[in-house]
């Protein structure tokens, strides 16, 4: 009896929206309005989205510099994530501010308490350099309208599946409606596995080379990853190829298995060691060497980052040791908000083993 094909997670992309003026807020509620609408969520649900996406954006109006924010649909969990990222001055106190119903502006949501109190997940991070924070509001079902999870009911973790977690953004270049860059991935138990894609350039033509890698690893992800990269070179011959990355961790355990060809870089990284994960040169779908698949030794409780040439390659593991256990989007907003190069799309995949 064949066994039925592992379920693909596939990759969400974000709008940016620049908090430089009080209308940017509206503009980003109504946007968030809009994709929820779209999953078809009730009142109540998109009221708290409008809430959370309100306040986060009139926090960074009113105190930071430099603030953006960010937001994403994820239909795959019924889901929206909203991500707060600034360049100061930063929260003093951040037990102050977290307590329900503080607000220094009056904002209507009345603080960020309230914020962390309707969001179905919340995490934020702050120092001088900047905060990021990040909120996700899911549909509820009907038994939760109130706000009470029914009796018995498992605590959410969104971004978790099978003792998984996963943080992500992908950002196209500003200007353009489509991200060149792509990512999936499968879980399977423990097992998982990941592609990340660069199609050259930006734009729709970018996009049709990334997708093209994209459904090549949906068909068969935990293959031998040589001959996964074979069939992409061949799938992606007539676009302007891409770089690839694809990647297998069986277990935390086991090294990190990977075929990477092109600039996507993907390191390994805990509180005492950092490793990359090396990658040959070359285009797939225009020219390569015969692929071949590299295992890599994976420190203990290491967070594998993975992320296109649109974040600096050579950034410092210190800088992310703070958030080695607390929501790995944290580290994808960190990355970005520090390392990003404006000029190309950017993509960031994290993924953290629980324990």
């Amino acid at each position: 009896m064949a066994c039925a094909p592992p379920d693909i997670l596939q990759g969400w992309t974000h709008s940016d929206f620049p908090i430089d003026d009080a209308s940017r807020v509206g503009e980003a509620r109504r946007f968030a309005a809009h994709e929820s609408a779209a999953m078809g969520w009730n009142g109540t649900d998109s009221g708290r989205l409008s809430l959370v996406v309100t306040e986060l954006a009139t926090n960074l109006h009113r105190h930071a510099k430099g603030g953006r924010l960010l937001i994403a649909s994820i239909p795959q969990r019924r889901q929206v994530e909203v991500i707060a990222i600034d360049h100061g001055p930063g929260i003093p106190d951040l037990h102050v501010v977290m307590r329900d119903g503080y607000s220094t502006g009056g904002s209507p949501g009345t603080g960020l308490g309230a914020v962390r109190r309707l969001a179905d997940a919340f995490d934020i991070h702050s120092t001088g350099q900047g905060t990021v924070c990040v909120a996700r509001v899911e549909e509820r079902p009907l038994e939760e309208e109130d706000g009470f999870a029914a009796a018995g009911a498992a605590p959410r973790s969104p971004g978790t599946a099978h003792a998984i977690r996963i943080g992500a953004i992908c950002l196209p270049l500003r200007g353009e409606a489509v991200c060149g860059d792509g990512w999936a991935m499968a879980i399977e138990g423990e097992r998982i596995a990941l592609c990340m894609a660069d199609g050259l350039g930006h734009g729709p033509e970018a996009a049709r080379a990334s997708q093209g890698a994209l459904e090549v690893f949906a068909q068969g992800p935990f293959s031998e990853l040589g001959g996964l990269a074979d069939r992409m070179h061949l799938g992606l011959q007539s676009t302007r190829g891409a770089a690839v990355c694809s990647l297998r961790w069986d277990d935390a355990a086991s090294p990190v298995h990977s075929a990477s060809i092109g600039n996507v870089s993907a390191r390994l990284v805990s509180g005492v060691e950092d490793r990359s994960i090396p990658s040959q040169h070359g285009t797939v779908g225009l020219h390569i060497r015969k692929a071949r698949e590299i295992a890599t030794a994976a420190p203990a409780y290491a967070m594998l980052i993975v992320h296109t040439d649109g974040i600096e390659t050579r950034w410092p593991p210190g800088a992310i040791h703070s958030l080695l256990g607390r929501d790995p989007t944290l580290v994808a907003a960190l990355l970005l908000r520090d390392h990003h190069r404006a000029r190309d799309d950017a993509t960031v995949v994290v993924v953290q083993r629980a324990g």
